[in-house]
């Protein structure tokens, strides 16, 4: 089985699409929940994209069989969480040196209204230098969002908030 890495082009004609980047082998929750509804209330088409780090003794393009193994999963469990909201997905799986890279290497070949940014200084989000590379050099508007945390009673804890919006 071949699997496509990226996708190239697909966006119609007057189509809004929400990115929403994830690596490490996780989406947080509330991060998709958020991703969704800002894609529901722009009908817009949401656009998970796992990115994979190609390490350097490998070529950049080589498959990463084992990485592509674990993103599937993933991918799957936000279109199933989007479709039930009534929200189209058109899913991307990008390599690259690092998150960044494969970041970057995305913008470079396809275009978003919105991109939805999960921020998480030890857990599975963008590292602080990472959301500041992302602040200053996303092409369209930012949403950072650091994942809420719940405490033992099911509040939200006070760590929660909007990290940033660009």
């Amino acid at each position: 089985m071949i699997l496509p890495f990226r996708r190239r082009n697909r966006k119609r004609p007057g189509a809004k699409r929400v990115l929403v980047p994830f690596t490490r082998g996780r989406l947080d929750p509330p991060v998709l929940d958020a991703a969704i509804r800002i894609a529901a209330a722009e009908h817009a088409t949401l656009v998970p994209a796992y990115l994979i780090v190609t390490p350097l003794e490998f070529a950049l393009d080589a498959p990463m069989h084992e990485q592509v193994a674990a993103a599937m999963p993933l991918l799957e469990a936000v279109e199933n969480a989007a479709l039930k909201a009534g929200v189209p997905v058109d899913a991307r799986v990008e390599s690259g040196r690092t998150p960044i890279h494969a970041l970057q290497r995305l913008w470079n070949v396809e275009s978003f209204d919105r991109i939805v940014v999960p921020a998480s200084p030890s857990g599975p989000g963008f590292t602080p230098k990472d959301i500041l590379w992302i602040l200053m050099n996303a092409p369209s508007e930012t949403v950072i969002l650091r994942p809420q945390h719940r405490n033992g009673e099911g509040r939200i804890s006070d760590q929660a908030r909007l990290v940033g919006v660009a």
